[in-house]
């Protein structure tokens, strides 16, 4: 159970979409351009970042290959990504964390702030209400928040035009521990906070999203100085003074029961405004996701999905994979008497990359072949490999693999398909649905190390670009078994 200082951050996302403010207070005209999101679960972070060799004494036999020079360059990368964390956390200070007392975890809201070289589109669309920012929300998220807030943090941009860029974007809940209690300002503001203590921030924006929430009558100040103010309000004016407190602005603060087309949105702070949203389909982001192959799921219950428990399935999988992991020793043991260990390793690539082409061509795995897929993806060279999936033109089909064997496996073995399926929507920008995969992994095996360094650099913020060499060094593990996997898109 969480400790009364706990908030649940489900989704944040540092999307570099660029804004152009002409108002300082109700940012009235803003300039919105897709990018790729980056989100994060800040559920659960772990103080100590763990960089143990991921493989297991009881798989040995199954990983003698050990010194090969793919393996050696990604035991650098995973030792590199470490060592990057190990600054992130040296470089808060006291005021940028904040400890938790059950299980002496601390939560980290931001990143290291890494610069942003990536230019504003010339086709930006110029948006010139806050309806159009909030039909947003849902494309740079990955899908519409529901009794969330959305926070949005804004960085200003030198020479583009007195311009900023959407630096983060975080969700909360708004009913926290299952609706126990409510969600707090203070801790949402330390998480702002230390976002903003990284980067020259703008101003911060603020949409509440709530199917509970009223709107306010036309003459809400006048009522509002002589009835008090609502939930929704006293929640946002908390905010605003504890930023305030240390000169962050929140520039604006709207609300809104649902982020549908002609939904009525108001704000919660400076003068009173309000309209209808226009259809979240056609938003600059929406459209520019399209263009990119994305899409906006219909809720973030469709993201958990993906990874939940088939618990028939895995009594069907456990039935058959102790004589599956008994044949692919047995075939380990025939190679290393031919003095070709690693061919082993190499056939068991060869099934893997096979079953990931077949669920591409619409085939449907078998519980047999559950059982074999995780049995080779038990040995290290194989699975160091499948990063190298997620930059290659077969990720998608690589995801729907991983998502299927995570529904199917049980224990580490289920922790190491949710790993894949975090890394890969991590390097491809997928933060939700990311932090998700690599939270079942740690369920599945709270010790995981690689699912533990890679929570960890989503709750810091680490771009996905930092994670791609990762990807490379399968490519050279593949290489290294006489496998060619072609070039890592760009």
């Amino acid at each position: 159970m969480r400790s009364e200082g706990d908030v649940r951050s489900d989704d944040a996302v540092w999307p570099e979409v660029a804004v152009r403010a002409g108002d300082a207070v109700l940012t009235a005209d803003l300039d919105l351009t897709g990018a790729a999101a980056l989100g994060v679960d800040l559920d659960r972070i772990d103080d100590t970042v763990r960089r143990d060799d991921p493989v297991r004494a009881e798989d040995a036999v199954l990983t003698a290959d050990s010194d090969q020079t793919g393996a050696s360059v990604f035991d650098a990368e995973i030792e590199r990504i470490g060592d990057s964390l190990d600054a992130g956390f040296d470089a808060l200070t006291d005021g940028d964390v904040f400890e938790l007392a059950e299980h002496e975890r601390m939560v980290v809201c931001a990143d290291q702030a890494p610069p942003f070289e990536a230019d504003v589109p010339d086709s930006a669309v110029h948006v010139d209400e806050p309806g159009e920012l909030i039909a947003a929300v849902p494309a740079m998220i990955g899908f519409p928040p529901e009794r969330s807030l959305v926070v949005l943090v804004l960085r200003s941009a030198p020479g583009r035009g007195g311009g900023a860029i959407i630096d983060a974007v975080v969700r909360f809940d708004l009913d926290q521990d299952g609706g126990r209690r409510r969600l707090r300002a203070g801790m949402v503001a330390k998480c702002v906070m230390q976002i903003c203590a990284h980067d020259d921030v703008a101003e911060v924006l603020a949409v509440v999203v709530d199917d509970r929430a009223v709107e306010p009558t036309e003459h809400r100040s006048e009522i509002g100085e002589q009835c008090g103010t609502g939930r929704f309000e006293v929640l946002i004016d908390a905010l605003d003074r504890r930023l305030a407190a240390h000169d962050i602005a929140l520039a604006g603060a709207w609300a809104v029961c649902a982020i549908e087309a002609e939904e009525g949105w108001w704000s919660l702070l400076g003068p009173d405004r309000r309209g209808a949203l226009p259809d979240p389909a056609t938003s600059v982001v929406a459209l520019s996701n399209v263009l990119d192959g994305k899409h906006v799921r219909g809720s973030r219950a469709e993201l958990t999905a993906m990874v939940v428990e088939d618990i028939e399935l895995q009594d069907q999988v456990a039935s058959l994979l102790d004589s599956a992991v008994a044949v692919a020793r047995d075939r380990y043991a025939r190679a290393v008497r031919r003095g070709d260990p690693s061919s082993y390793s190499r056939e068991a690539l060869d099934y893997v990359l096979w079953q990931i082409a077949n669920t591409e061509s619409g085939g449907q795995l078998m519980v047999p072949e559950i059982a074999e897929l995780a049995a080779a993806l038990r040995d290290r060279a194989v699975r160091d490999t499948m990063f190298a999936l997620a930059v290659g033109d077969h990720a998608v089909a690589a995801e729907g693999l991983w998502a299927a064997l995570t529904r199917a496996l049980t224990g580490r073995d289920r922790a190491e398909a949710a790993a894949l399926l975090g890394y890969s929507a991590y390097v491809r920008g997928d933060g939700p649905l990311a932090g998700i995969a690599l939270d079942a992994a740690l369920d599945a095996d709270p010790d995981h190390p690689l699912a533990t360094l890679l929570e960890t650099s989503l709750h810091l913020g680490m771009r996905p670009d930092q994670l791609r060499r990762l990807a490379r060094s399968g490519y050279d593990t593949a290489a290294d078994l006489g496998i060619d996997l072609g070039s890592p898109a760009p």
